[in-house]
């Protein structure tokens, strides 16, 4: 498999410092230094990706896992405060698929905690070329950038976005609908950073996205200023308190669950406010009728949707889960073009 021309993507680029003659040269303008964020990539750069994503999909099912390598003689660690099934075999699965090798860096690292996450960083950058980092506060990946700007940092999941999870989410849409522009997707529960991340990513597709919480959980104001600012395509974020209103009209219904990790303590307080939104069958017959039915994953059943729905034809809970593999090797291989 040639690599791509559409890979050449045009992002906002976090400039890279130079150490030593191998990084002496400044990157033209599209290369993508770091993903931090959806927001760091435009409208195109997600397309160029999502088109390379498939590209590699389709190569993997006819068995050319090592005919693109762009990752060979690379180090990416893997920093991981927090449990993960999907996105750390999905990233480890995937750098190795690209040429690269993956190293685990044990959780007992506690970012800012035994030392610094600016120490942690200057550390690593003498030593990878790259790092996953999953953890808490959005913070924390962005001083890993600006402490070690000639890394690659990727945001695998902070407390305020999960951008790869969002490209899968892309990902999975256009498999299903082909053409994204005017598709509405409805968010049903918390606004939290699975929600933030996926209405950045469709709106910059031109998709219409309803996010329906209850009171006092509703998407942050800066996410909705976020979403205004890059829209594109006739791309628009409409928010609603009522979940059949919400999914009135839409393409995918999207839930998670209603308490996420570091949030056990609010739980019983949470299931109370959260009563009405779970996604059942009553509510995907209130959608159209080819919807589909999104989860990011671990999915509660009988708490934010009903096991029915999970189980049913409808659902792409596990067509998301493996284009995390397709939609992070097509983000590495941008990262290192």
């Amino acid at each position: 498999m040639n690599r791509p021309s559409t890979l050449r993507a045009s992002a906002r680029v976090r400039p890279v410092k130079p150490s030593g003659a191998a990084r002496s040269v400044t990157p033209p303008p599209s290369r993508v230094q770091s993903f931090i964020s959806l927001l760091d990539f435009t409208p195109d750069a997600i397309e160029r990706c999502l088109g390379l994503a498939t590209e590699l999909k389709t190569a993997r099912a006819a068995g050319a896992r090592a005919a693109f390598t762009p990752l060979a003689g690379r180090h990416i660690a893997l920093l991981f405060d927090k449990p993960s099934l999907r996105t750390r075999v999905t990233f480890e699965v995937a750098i190795r698929e690209l040429g690269g090798a993956p190293m685990l860096i044990p959780a007992d690292v506690s970012l800012g905690s035994r030392e610094p996450a600016s120490d942690v960083a200057r550390n690593l950058e003498r030593w990878v070329d790259a790092v996953v980092i999953r953890t808490f506060a959005q913070q924390t990946v962005e001083e890993f950038a600006t402490a070690a700007p000639s890394l690659r940092i990727v945001n695998a999941l902070t407390d305020e976005e999960h951008p790869c999870q969002a490209l899968a989410d892309l990902l999975t849409l256009q498999e299903r609908f082909d053409t994204l522009q005017g598709r509405t997707i409805a968010y049903v529960g918390d606004g939290n950073n699975v929600a933030t991340s996926l209405a950045h990513a469709c709106a910059m597709q031109g998709m219409t996205v309803h996010v329906a919480s209850p009171a006092g959980y509703e998407l942050p104001t800066r996410v909705r200023e976020q979403v205004a600012r890059v829209a594109a395509g006739g791309g628009s974020l409409k928010l609603f308190s009522n979940p059949r209103e919400a999914v009135r009209g839409a393409s995918a219904i999207y839930t998670d669950v209603w308490t996420s990790m570091g949030q056990e303590d609010e739980t019983t307080e949470r299931l109370r406010a959260f009563k009405g939104f779970q996604v059942n069958d009553a509510l995907m017959r209130a959608a159209e009728p080819d919807a589909i039915f999104m989860h990011c994953l671990p999915a509660h059943r009988g708490e934010e949707v009903s096991a029915s729905v999970v189980e049913s034809p409808a659902s792409v809970v596990f067509d998301q889960a493996e284009n995390r593999l397709h939609a992070q090797k097509a983000l590495l291989a941008l990262l290192f073009e």
